[in-house]
């Protein structure tokens, strides 16, 4: 029988403010949910568009950065396997099931950093520069190197 393969790689923007937690067993999981869009060309030569949902969980330290770090319509590119769990619904008793990513790896996508500072707008003054005229070049000769001069 052949070996499976799962590997999930998605970018996409988080639809809520993630969802950290602690199970019975002290380990720290993170709950999110990415829309993912995706845009393709219909038969026609139209732009068609649709957005997919998709509940991601992540363990232990990367859920925390994630908890930490982003919020609601932040971009976020994951990697990581799908996995289908499933329990039985108390209150109908009806048995569920739902597949979801479990991150391995994660990237901040936006130039908002991990840290959540704002990028930089264009109506914000740069810093002053010296004029060019300031600089001021040595003129060092053409004489040649002695290798033997250089202490490494």
């Amino acid at each position: 029988m052949a070996k499976g393969f799962n590997k999930v790689i998605l970018m996409g923007n988080l639809t809520r403010d993630p969802e950290p937690r602690t199970i019975p067993s002290g380990q720290s999981v993170t709950s999110f949910t990415l829309a993912v869009n995706r845009t393709w060309r219909g038969q026609d030569g139209t732009s068609q568009e649709s957005v997919s949902y998709l509940d991601c969980v992540a363990w232990g330290k990367a859920g925390e950065v994630i908890a930490q770090y982003l919020q609601k319509g932040r971009p976020l590119l994951v990697s990581g396997h799908l996995e289908q769990r499933s329990w039985e619904d108390k209150e109908s008793g009806q048995k569920r099931s739902k597949v979801e990513v479990v991150v391995e790896d994660f990237n901040f996508v936006d130039s908002r950093g991990a840290a959540g500072a704002a990028a930089p707008t264009t109506d914000q003054p740069k810093p002053s520069q010296k004029p060019a005229d300031d600089i001021v070049i040595e003129d060092i000769g053409d004489e040649p190197i002695n290798l033997d001069d250089i202490p490494f």
